[in-house]
């Protein structure tokens, strides 16, 4: 019984996208090609209108958008237009715009494009309108919005058809409203802090600065293998060493990696890299950017995200690695005395790890297993071992461990930070051991990056650098669950496999 009534809707359907062809034929025919019109003056959006109805009241305006429900009624009709900012209705009557445009009219369908000319009042039952003098058909849809028939309900569909996602859910339009707002807002905080945004290649030979297994391409002009960036780091790094002291950028990276609720191969990633300062400094200005954006975009520093009020206008949470592991997993490293021992304790407490993994590798291990899940609100997590961290300084009081934090927010990690190595030779040390490391089946390891290395021997300053997954600010400042929700166009498999 299902299937034939799903049978019969889709004889339905193509009946329907039938008639539409055949409206746009027949509009071809008169003259009235909607497809050659090739511009329209607007002069208001909705939302403008409703907003300030007592100074627009009675003024002649002119609106385009959508047509998304409509009632015609013999010699009048209403029709709801969607714009940019929102829905507002049109009130069409024959007399206003002629018998032969009302006849056109009549005949357009849900989801075509209009242009409306008219005057804005208020009709009885007091909702704010257009008076039409004049209907414009811009563009014809020759296909039937989602909504007619089962709604835009399809996770899968919307992501695939994000256009019709846009203009069949309004709080999708307003998540990526606020994603362009958010990423503004990180401009202007660090254009008034003197930063320069600046633009690094994705094609690269030696696609280096995360662990991450790149992408791999073949540049045809040069007869070389290349790979897409998995990070901005070392060029911005090199722009630090030729003398911008204050450089960030904003782009896409991409690592051959799953996809799930927080990852998707491509992702905007930003860095920026300041001389003259530490991690030290760059927690305070991770601190004051989150509280900034989020006072700006959302008009507050407490954010809900699903059930929890994270509250961005307090000090942000400061605790060492080891601490942390100490706190949430009662195990003490400091005590730890090598990698054996750091081995025996991850088999007692039924941690994963592999043979090639020291006792650094094995204290982060214990760090994702027991501490990410507990840090809701906003944490630094300090001094991570030097076994993770190949471009990091060491602590001079504690050799094993780097100056690194990363920050975490409802489980999450937000942003990671050094205080950036800038000896050539311990680098060139770091760099054997990630060789290594390649060599023993890490397939994430950095490589040797030789003429890195020698703008190192060039002479970078003291440093401070640090790596922001937009998207995932994106995901807590619009309360959205999933990376996708806040991607654009997310990374979907093909339909043809």
């Amino acid at each position: 019984m299902a299937e034939k009534n799903q049978n019969v809707q889709e004889q339905d359907l193509n009946q329907l996208l039938k008639v539409r062809r055949e409206k746009l034929a027949n509009l071809v025919e008169a003259g009235k090609n909607p497809f050659e019109i090739t511009k329209y003056q607007v002069t208001a959006h909705s939302m403008e209108i409703k907003e300030h109805y007592d100074e627009m009241k009675g003024r002649e305006v002119t609106v385009a958008g959508r047509i998304m429900s409509k009632r015609v009624m013999g010699k009048a009709s209403f029709c709801n237009v969607q714009d940019l900012q929102g829905n507002i209705q049109s009130y069409v009557a024959r007399d206003s715009i002629g018998e032969e445009s009302y006849a056109f009219f009549k005949k357009y369908d849900v989801g075509d494009i209009v242009g409306i000319k008219g005057e804005v009042f208020e009709t009885k039952t007091g909702e704010i309108s257009i008076h039409a003098s004049e209907v414009t058909l811009l563009s014809k849809s020759l296909q039937i919005l989602p909504e007619k028939w089962h709604g835009l309900t399809n996770t899968d569909i919307r992501y695939r058809q994000r256009y019709t996602d846009l203009i069949m859910n309004e709080d999708v339009k307003k998540t990526f409203v606020m994603r362009s707002k958010i990423i503004s807002s990180i401009r202007r905080f660090l254009d008034d802090r003197d930063f320069m945004e600046v633009e690094t290649p994705m094609l690269v030979a030696n696609a280096g600065g995360a662990a991450a297994r790149p992408f791999e391409t073949h540049y045809n002009a040069l007869d070389e293998d290349v790979k897409l960036r998995i990070s901005l780091e070392l060029y911005l790094k090199r722009l630090i060493v030729g003398g911008l002291e204050r450089v960030y950028e904003i782009g896409r990276v991409f690592r051959n990696e799953g996809l799930d609720t927080r990852h998707n191969p491509e992702f905007t990633l930003m860095e920026l890299y300041q001389a003259y300062t530490d991690y030290n400094g760059m927690m305070d200005l991770t601190e004051d950017m989150f509280r900034h954006v989020a006072q700006e975009v959302c008009g507050t520093t407490k954010i809900t995200y699903g059930d929890v009020e994270i509250d961005m206008g307090k000090p942000f949470e400061r605790i060492t690695m080891v601490d942390a592991v100490k706190k949430y997993a009662g195990v003490d490293f400091d005590t730890v005395p090598d990698t054996e021992a750091a081995k025996k304790l991850a088999d007692e407490k039924g941690v994963h790890y592999e043979d090639r993994h020291k006792k650094g590798d094995i204290l982060n291990l214990f760090f994702e297993e027991f501490v990410e899940e507990k840090l809701v609100q906003p944490t630094f997590v300090m001094d991570h071992p030097i076994e993770i961290s190949p471009l990091t300084k060491k602590k001079p009081d504690k050799p094993g461990y780097v100056e690194r934090f990363e920050l975490f927010i409802t489980c999450r990690e937000m942003c990671n930070a050094y205080s950036e190595l800038n000896d050539p030779i311990d680098q060139r040390e770091r760099f054997a051991a990630q060789e290594e490391a390649f060599a023993a089946g890490d397939e994430e390891a950095n490589r040797t990056d030789e003429d890195f290395l020698n703008a190192l021997e060039i002479g970078m300053p003291p440093t401070g650098g640090i790596g922001y997954g937009i998207d995932r600010l994106v995901m807590l400042l619009t309360n959205q669950p999933a990376i996708r929700d806040v991607l654009l166009f997310p990374t979907m498999k093909s339909l043809e496999k």
